[in-house]
């Protein structure tokens, strides 16, 4: 059967090369996937199970339930001091929906989105797929994977439209200061553009502060602010997230899902009102074994040969520079992957600014991670 033009080239990305490949092996250590490895607490399963006792069986609001709209104004009023109003939200399926539905509203062909390096996969092909074009800014890692304004105003043209940011950042787990955010709400307003700020890591801050792009000034009507309970809340498999955004970006994104998903379930919405309303405790408590695993897999990387590891502020992730190595970021993943039976992923996957790094995710119990360095460490002493 002949494809589609628009795919006859698709490839796996390196992120999900390293995926398919590790299905096919026997007692690999995978710190590869960025999911917790805590199950959903039974309390929120019981309150999904309670919605479908009650009859929430039917199709589901378009725009999602009220109240599950609520609770996510109330959580983020309460954790960051976002004012806003359940109009303003849209209840998603999972939060990789978000950016698809929204760049199908806002993007006309040949309208340029830019991609701060090093960035998570997916954003390029839903950028291409909605007729964008992505257009990627290198970082430093000095600079926190942050631009500075004047890199961003030298990759700026008459097509630019709109700008991702990602913070607490995937794969680079750092935090943008409140400083580095403010210079690029200052571009953005120059030059009359939308951003995409993706939050999903918000309640995983170490060091510094998560600032919510949308809480800066003259930032709320220009921003889609993303988020979800993935990470947060452990509830990966009940694909469930949100978006705050202006009203017309909400109205056309429900005529789009209406075409596509038709409503997000409904018992995935109603426990996670539930998750939203009653966890802050445990969100709290889970981020802080995070960081002990963080800091754990930090100071062994640290004390491996040909490997740099800086500290990162925020999300699960570290991104050590394996430079020293005299490897690709590809050569080192597939190696370590094949000899020493541990998964991470390629910094090249997340463009060219990852290049010499790789991503580990620390999403897995303190034995596997020690496991997993005692490996990586063997490794590493050929270098």
């Amino acid at each position: 059967m002949e494809l589609a033009r628009k795919f006859r080239d698709s490839k796996p990305s390196g992120m999900i090369r390293v995926f398919q490949a590790i299905e096919k092996m026997n007692g690999v250590l995978n710190l590869s996937i960025g999911e917790p490895d805590f199950v959903t607490e039974p309390d929120i399963v019981d309150a999904g199970a309670k919605a479908a006792k009650e009859g929430f069986t039917h199709y589901p609001p378009l725009q999602g339930y009220i109240e599950t709209r609520e609770a996510a104004c109330a959580y983020w009023e309460r954790h960051h001091g976002l004012k806003s109003s359940p109009d303003n939200v849209y209840i998603s399926v999972g939060g990789l929906h978000i950016p698809w539905l929204a760049f199908g509203a806002l993007l006309n062909p040949g309208d340029e989105v830019m991609l701060i390096e090093p960035y998570f996969t997916p954003y390029e092909a839903q950028i291409k797929g909605n007729g964008g074009v992505p257009v990627p800014i290198r970082t430093r890692e000095e600079n926190n994977f942050a631009p500075t304004i004047e890199e961003l105003r030298a990759s700026a043209t008459s097509r630019t439209r709109g700008i991702i940011l990602n913070y607490p950042g995937n794969p680079s787990g750092r935090v943008a200061t409140r400083k580095q955010l403010e210079e690029i709400a200052q571009f953005v307003e120059e030059r009359d553009m939308f951003v995409l700020s993706d939050e999903i890591y918000e309640s995983m801050i170490f060091s510094g502060e998560h600032v919510c792009f949308a809480t800066l000034p003259g930032m709320k009507e220009r921003t889609l602010l993303a988020a979800g309970l993935s990470k947060s809340h452990c509830m990966t498999g009940w694909r469930i997230g949100y978006l705050f955004a202006p009203q017309n970006v909400i109205n056309t994104m429900c005529v789009l899902s209406s075409y596509q998903t038709y409503g997000v379930n409904t018992l995935s919405q109603k426990a996670a009102e539930y998750a939203l309303n009653t966890q802050d405790e445990k969100v709290k408590e889970r981020a802080e074994i995070f960081g002990e695993r963080m800091r754990a897999v930090e100071a062994r990387l640290n004390a491996m040969k040909g490997v740099k590891c800086h500290r990162a502020e925020g999300s699960f992730y570290l991104f050590p520079d394996i430079s020293q190595t005299s490897l690709t970021s590809e050569e080192f993943t597939w190696q370590l992957l094949n000899e020493a039976k541990v998964a991470v992923l390629p910094g090249s996957a997340f463009g060219q600014t990852g290049e010499g790094y790789v991503r580990i995710a620390c999403t897995q119990s303190m034995e596997t991670l020690i496991e997993s360095m005692n490996r990586m460490e063997e490794f590493c002493r050929r270098f």
